[in-house]
């Protein structure tokens, strides 16, 4: 169900147990190759996808594009929030829905500098309610759910998602190649290793002064296909969790 299309007296007659999906991606360079809108484009199929088998049975909240991309600034087109705003932003959303009753909030990200701030925003809505144990509040990344894109798919090069990298170039490939530049031509830019397993402070141009990071070069619109089923699966199943949810146990 999507509540963009919903009157308020369609969503008052929900149950207030019904899982809700809060889409939370970006708007910012992806290279030289795609679009500004990547994320959002991506996280919108993945969702898509995602919600068909249960399409009765959950809430999906209208995509938030405006997302926490700072790193990226240097690169024309770019729209960030300031990142206190950006968090301020999720914990708001987060409370708009307690306030109408719901229990099961899922943030579905699609974009890796959101990652901080949408976990913070989970731990201090969950301060905030402490008194209650009905809430079940989740964050995740679409591609960090459980599936091994490398093991399934043995043609692709990248073992981890990149940057308007071979990932996310073939997904773009396979739901709208019009939108996707000559990426044949692009470098090869390696994740490289910055003093891991320490966290490092880092702005994209650090990185890469094209914008992209992986190997663009090297991806098909079937490995396309290949990822956003692995990946909206990954989704459905998490989702499904949430309806079976008993609505207090610690498991889930």
């Amino acid at each position: 169900m999507q509540l963009r299309n919903m009157t308020w007296p369609q969503i008052d007659q929900l149950s207030r147990q019904t899982p809700v999906l809060i889409p939370i991606a970006a708007v910012e360079q992806h290279g030289h190759h795609l679009p500004l809108y990547t994320d959002s484009i991506l996280l919108g199929e993945v969702v898509r996808r995602a919600e068909e088998p249960l399409a009765n049975d959950i809430l999906v909240a209208p995509l938030q594009w405006y997302g926490n991309s700072h790193h990226h600034m240097d690169f024309a087109g770019t729209l960030s929030a300031e990142p206190r705003v950006y968090l301020d932003l999720l914990v708001s959303l987060l409370d708009n829905f307690i306030a109408h009753g719901f229990e099961r909030l899922f943030l579905i990200n699609g974009h890796g500098g959101n990652d901080v701030p949408g976990k913070q925003a989970l731990f201090e809505v969950r301060q905030k309610y402490r008194q209650r144990n009905d809430l079940l509040l989740l964050f995740s990344t679409y591609w960090t759910l459980g599936c091994r894109p490398p093991e399934s798919v043995p043609e692709l090069r990248q073992t981890e998602m990149g940057h308007a990298c071979e990932w996310e170039t073939s997904m773009i490939l396979r739901i709208a190649p019009e939108l996707v530049g000559d990426y044949h031509q692009a470098e090869t830019i390696e994740h490289g290793n910055p003093f891991l397993p320490a966290t490092r402070a880092w702005i994209t141009k650090d990185r890469s002064p094209p914008g992209h990071i992986g190997w663009p070069q090297l991806a098909t619109a079937d490995k396309g296909e290949a990822l956003l089923t692995m990946f909206s699966r990954d989704v459905t199943q998490l989702l499904q969790r949430m309806i079976d949810w008993d609505g207090k146990s610690w498991d889930g």
